[in-house]
């Protein structure tokens, strides 16, 4: 009798295994309208779409395993982070969705309010968020919209005899800074990094790609905290933040 693994639950979404099944159940229902729409775009193995029913959406689980995890060394091989690199610059040089992404000045305001958020609660050291924001500020700079995947996580990228399997999670899916692709994916896992940009096969501004770092961990910590998870662990967010002051 096949038992249910509950792979993330939260407050707004939940994800369960059934077997080969997958079940995600998200409460805004936007959001898996982009992944759905998204997955139907993009020129990218993903899970194929057993069927739909609002909130919950079935997916057939992909073969391979996880390219990696955030805070655990990735056992894969190099050719495989190059794989993924590779993977990110076929989706990058696909035609924009037909919905909009997140602008500079969004994301300008996002940072005020989530380094104001970090002070006001002490959760981390004024000089760690004031040397961290002024790193994230520099990717604020004009870049030409590409293909994001939004969410281009380790864990969301699958892998099998040094080849890609397929891509899953496509909700934050936009026109974006291909770079915060990039960025995500080795978010702590800089020594893959080198892996990664010979796989994308184009000149990558490594600053920039330093800059999201500081960037996607000051926008998650407070969501992780008040969502039950830990940026505090090691290799995670606060270790990210802190090592870009190397």
């Amino acid at each position: 009798m096949e038992q249910i693994e509950v792979v993330v639950a939260h407050t707004e979404r939940a994800t369960l295994r059934v077997g080969e099944v997958f079940l995600k159940i998200d409460t805004d229902r936007a959001r898996t309208d982009v992944e759905v729409e998204a997955m139907a775009l993009v020129p990218l193995p993903t899970p194929e779409i057993l069927w739909r029913r609002p909130p919950v959406l079935a997916l057939a689980a992909l073969p391979g395993t996880a390219l990696g995890r955030l805070g655990e060394p990735s056992t894969a091989s190099p050719a495989a982070w190059a794989a993924a690199g590779a993977a990110a610059r076929l989706l990058h040089d696909a035609p924009l969705p037909p919905w909009p992404g997140r602008g500079h000045d969004e994301l300008a305001a996002q940072l005020d309010g989530e380094c104001a958020w970090l002070l006001r609660h002490e959760v981390l050291p004024t000089g760690l968020v004031t040397r961290n924001r002024r790193l994230a500020e520099t990717a604020l700079r004009p870049w030409t919209p590409a293909f994001i995947h939004g969410d281009f996580q380790v864990d969301h990228v699958f892998v099998a005899a040094d080849e890609i399997t397929g891509v899953v999670d496509w909700s934050e899916a936009s026109p974006g800074d291909a770079l915060y692709d990039l960025a995500t994916l080795t978010l702590g896992h800089r020594e893959h990094l080198a892996d990664v940009v010979a796989g994308y096969g184009a000149d990558v501004d490594l600053d920039l790609i330093r800059a999201w770092w500081s960037m996607r961990s000051l926008l998650g910590i407070r969501w992780l905290v008040q969502h039950g998870f830990d940026p505090y662990a090691p290799g995670c967010e606060v270790d990210v933040l802190r090592a870009q002051q190397a």
